[in-house]
């Protein structure tokens, strides 16, 4: 039962990188004509019904009756639904999810872009009772604090769940180091079609440049300058499957200030030219 008669749905003419905040609500499926970004850890459950996600270059199909997350700051987008059924989504601040310390391969699976999802349905009873208790709580500052035990707690589970026999090892980073990590990571999303370097990551957070590197790499496991250039090709992609533009132009609205940059990243990142990467992606969403 979805305990809730207001349904949200995406708003099209939303800021990128706007936030959400800590929020649960139920929301009715739609298509979308943008990717949405946000620096929250988001959690989707479908009661019936199955939505796709276009994430990154990849399109993604999320099952019913199992917890499913990922990080808003990797761009998604609804290319198809089955079924009208409402869903709930749930948004967590990143700031919470890295001060939560949960389990170091967990952590990283998600700041890499994973989607991660329930391994059974074994929990789908559990999660409609907590997520319709976080509905009708969310907005009560008393019950705040216990909501976000709740769902620490549940998030544990599902690391436990996914990650089974590997090792469990707290996320290392401390909170003050969780900030920078944070805000380097919004820097780059925002900025990353601009010539950005590190000495301007540094300076935008108040860090010597290769201290801001060093906290990022131990947080992400690439450098500033790789992430830079991943961000990049990940909004080609969606350029490439998306859009008849040249790739040329592709190029230059993503950041890259030569074509034979811009190819040489591209093949390194995906093992292929932008051409052979759209002709094989061109088929429509």
């Amino acid at each position: 039962m979805l305990n809730s008669e207001i349904l949200h749905s995406f708003d099209e003419n939303r800021d990128e990188f706007k936030p959400y905040g800590l929020t649960c609500e139920i929301w009715t499926p739609n298509l979308m004509s943008k990717p949405d970004r946000h620096n929250e850890i988001e959690l989707n459950y479908f009661p019936n019904g199955t939505i796709t996600y276009l994430f990154q270059e990849n399109k993604i199909t999320i099952p019913p009756k199992r917890l499913s997350l990922f990080w808003g700051l990797i761009p998604h987008q609804i290319v198809h639904f089955e079924g009208n059924s409402p869903y709930f989504v749930c948004t967590i601040p990143f700031s919470h999810f890295l001060e939560w310390k949960l389990p170091a391969t967990f952590v990283d699976k998600v700041t890499q872009g994973e989607i991660l999802l329930e391994v059974s349905e074994e929990y789908s009873v559990y999660d409609e009772f907590l997520l319709n208790k976080w509905i009708g709580e969310i907005d009560d500052a008393q019950a705040a604090d216990v909501i976000k035990l709740e769902m620490r707690a549940r998030l544990q589970r599902l690391s436990m769940g996914i990650l089974s026999s590997q090792q469990r090892n707290p996320f290392p980073a401390q909170s003050n180091e969780n900030t920078h990590v944070e805000k380097i990571a919004m820097f780059i999303a925002q900025n990353y079609q601009s010539p950005i370097s590190v000495s301007d990551i540094g300076r935008e957070v108040g860090l010597h440049p290769d201290y801001a590197n060093a906290l990022f790499k131990n947080a992400f496991g690439c450098t500033c300058s790789d992430f830079i250039i991943e961000e990049r090709i990940s909004h080609a992609q969606r350029k490439l499957i998306t859009t008849d533009k040249n790739i040329s132009s592709i190029a230059f609205e993503c950041g890259f200030n030569s074509i034979s940059w811009f190819n040489a990243s591209f093949k390194k990142m995906n093992g292929c030219t932008p051409r052979e990467f759209r002709s094989v992606n061109s088929s429509p969403l």
